[in-house]
């Protein structure tokens, strides 16, 4: 698929990125159904609706937190690792530029001056959240 990549560690996914110039006709879902943080693309002709919606009351169980970064501006260098800390490889992301995190380990350096949104599943936990190490710059 162009402008989509998946960043795998064998067969475990541990982020997709979104180029800024991805396009498809309707919705499309890059996640399969058991990541607990979802990611789509939708584009809808002007006139489109979708019904008013509420959604239910689900139990849930969220083992590990999956993030997604939107890059508003700037230029990102964003490492992968695995889950035992080897580093895989890098990716820069620019403006425009969606990634979800979904496992393994990463670590960001900014190329220059950047503002990003952070998406994730709470509630936060603070330290238990994390396990930072040594990792490339």
């Amino acid at each position: 698929m162009e402008h989509v990549e998946f960043i795998k560690d064998n067969r475990e996914t541990l982020a997709i990125i979104l180029k800024k110039n991805f396009s498809t006709e309707g919705i499309m879902f890059f996640t399969p159904d058991d990541f607990s943080q979802q990611l789509a693309y939708m584009k809808r002709p002007k006139g489109y609706h979708i019904e008013p919606h509420i959604h239910n009351l689900v139990q849930r169980e969220v083992h590990y937190t999956q993030e997604v970064l939107f890059v508003r501006r700037g230029k990102v260098k964003i490492d992968f690792y695995t889950k035992d800390k080897i580093h895989l490889g890098y990716r820069v992301l620019e403006e425009g530029d969606v990634i979800l995190l979904a496992s393994g380990g990463h670590g960001f350096t900014m190329l220059e001056s950047a503002e990003m949104i952070e998406v994730k599943q709470g509630p936060y936990v603070g330290g238990l959240d994390k396990t930072r190490f040594e990792g490339r710059q």
